[in-house]
């Protein structure tokens, strides 16, 4: 009776380690796969995504201080038709630049400081010419007279000046787009460009030149 009951236990004993066994050897795999794959997946997206956050240059820096300068004065330029315009196209293409603008000038200004650098003071109102070095600037002279101007004057002032603030602002894009190497600015200079081109279009179709 003995000698059955401990080749019974005998028996149990040897059949629990095997089981035992084959699931560690299971467990052991998958979880050193899992283990495995989670480090390959979570890694190197993130490093990746670390170094592009990361990658800018001197030509990125400059792009948005300019940039952020140059949209202001669009603003400002766009903020007198509120008052002076005589067209709703005119008010209507005012209102479209401000509501762009405005918000690129904010995330221009979280670049520059998440670079360590310092966003440009607003000089809005307070004269333009240490800025019309910039392609497009409008200078002082050419804020007073459109700040004078009402109705139909103004339309057409505004028209003719915002096309060449515009096309400086795509001169400035298209040196981001080659020099630049941080992707969102670069991206961000591409869509001034495509969309100050079709605002291009539609003032000289204002002005009666297309």
């Amino acid at each position: 009776m003995n000698a059955h009951r401990k080749m019974i236990r005998r028996t149990a004993l040897v059949a629990a380690a095997g089981v035992a066994a084959l699931v560690l050897a299971a467990c052991g795999g998958e979880g050193g796969h899992d283990m495995g794959s989670m480090g390959g997946s979570s890694s190197s997206p993130s490093a990746a995504a670390s170094s592009e956050a990361g990658d800018h240059n001197a030509a990125d820096v400059s792009f948005a201080k300019e940039m952020i300068q140059h949209h202001r004065q669009a603003v400002e330029m766009a903020e007198l038709a509120d008052t002076r315009a005589a067209s709703e196209g005119t008010k209507e293409l005012a209102a479209k630049i401000k509501g762009a603008q405005g918000p690129e000038i904010k995330t221009m200004s979280g670049w520059l400081t998440s670079w360590g650098e310092e966003v440009p003071a607003d000089m809005s109102g307070m004269g333009h010419d240490m800025a019309s070095s910039m392609p497009g600037m409008m200078t002082s002279e050419d804020m007073d007279k459109l700040e004078g101007a009402k109705g139909a004057e103004f339309d057409t002032q505004f028209a003719e000046m915002m096309i060449k603030h515009h096309e400086g602002a795509i001169e400035m894009a298209e040196t981001e787009k080659a020099d630049g190497t941080y992707g969102p600015a670069k991206k961000l200079a591409d869509e001034v460009v495509k969309a100050q081109t079709a605002e291009i279009e539609q003032m000289n179709t204002m002005l009666g030149k297309s």
